[in-house]
């Protein structure tokens, strides 16, 4: 590589290197609009329409809408796209896609099909590099054993990728969010704290080692979640993205009409070392927002606890909520899957208090 940030190529002539994040003013699910802005930008005086066959629709906050298909199956469909979170191209279409088909498995489902969303500054980014984010996108697709069939492309000011992603599932097998019940314990299956390596990573403070730790997290599958359907005594389950845990949790909590605790010492970390990068204020807009959103709903907690479990992830693990009898088999499902790390209960649910979610060391 040249000073200049060119590499040369085998025959000698120059290629530049396009760092994505240079071209957007967001990351990943840190674009998310906060949750409060949110409910303001969807409330409507509209009727909804009369549909039997809508088992959720957005008359309650899940990941995905759900339509009975008649036949003991359901149909799962969902959107999500964002601004590049990594620098490389593949990598971002990697975890974008990633993050998308995984509202299918917070779902209990299984992905079937992906169409591609793709908004590209062409005066600005070659087509070359734009290539180079489907190319990504169709590697996790062939991971999740789905096409990507097509897909729709703007030319916009800032780079925009993700996927528009159909799933199957039985319905005795559908897992909503808003369905946890007293007494629950609670499971996260990925770790916290990818905003702030990768808010650690623009400000070039990420060390060495820490390298391609986020973006590694990030493109993980939750295939996880499709078993998981399949277990009566999930009652509830989502996965962790913009609104950080704690967003996440109260909308949980709030739906199904109960409360929270997190055992914040049982909360896995994406590193150990994730305070060093706190105390150099590596913390994401992101948070701030967040916690502006619903601070209120939450207990006493620490500042560090709150830049921790208020931090955005994007592509996060997946929180659910189990039966006490049948958490021995969420155990085994998780180590099947590689997840022997996270089978140790992150809190629970109790009956609704005062606050949504309260915290405890």
């Amino acid at each position: 590589m040249n000073n200049d940030g060119t590499i040369i190529s085998l025959d000698n002539i120059p290629v530049p290197v396009f760092k994505l994040t240079q071209y957007s003013h967001g990351a990943g699910c840190g674009c998310k609009i906060s949750p409060k802005i949110l409910d303001e930008i969807l409330t409507s005086n509209i009727a909804r329409p009369d549909n039997d066959k809508l088992i959720v629709g957005n008359h309650s906050k899940d990941d995905a809408a759900v339509y009975d298909l008649g036949n003991g199956t359901a149909l799962i469909s969902t959107t999500d796209f964002f601004m590049p979170i990594v620098d490389d191209p593949y990598e971002f279409g990697r975890i974008a896609s990633a993050n998308a088909i995984s509202d299918v498995y917070a779902m209990g489902g299984k992905p079937i099909l992906a169409i591609a969303i793709l908004g590209w500054p062409i005066n600005v980014l070659p087509p070359a590099v734009a290539q180079k984010v489907i190319e990504g996108s169709r590697s996790i697709c062939l991971e999740a054993g789905i096409p990507l069939a097509g897909g729709h492309s703007i030319d916009s000011p800032e780079p925009i990728f993700g996927l528009a992603v159909n799933g199957l599932v039985s319905v005795p097998n559908i897992k909503q969010n808003n369905l946890a019940q007293e007494g629950d314990l609670l499971f996260l299956t990925k770790p916290l704290g990818v905003g702030i390596l990768t808010t650690a990573e623009k400000k070039g403070l990420l060390k060495e080692e820490h390298k391609g730790m986020a973006a590694k997290q990030m493109m993980q599958l939750n295939k996880v979640g499709e078993a998981l359907g399949a277990i009566k005594g999930v009652h509830a389950m989502t996965d962790i993205t913009g609104f950080g845990l704690l967003g996440h949790l109260v909308e949980m909590a709030e739906g199904s009409g109960v409360s929270a605790v997190i055992q914040f010492d049982n909360i896995p970390l994406i590193t150990p070392e994730i305070k060093d990068y706190l105390d150099q204020n590596c913390v994401p807009g992101g948070t701030h927002r967040n916690w502006d959103s619903y601070g209120e709903k939450i207990g006493t907690i620490t500042t560090y606890q709150k830049t921790i479990l208020a931090d955005p992830q994007t592509s996060g693990g997946l929180l659910i909520a189990v039966s006490v009898a049948a958490a021995d088999e969420v155990k085994n499902i998780l180590k099947q899957h590689g997840l022997e790390k996270f089978t140790t209960p992150v809190g629970n649910i109790i009956a609704v208090q005062t606050d949504s979610v309260l915290v405890q060391s």
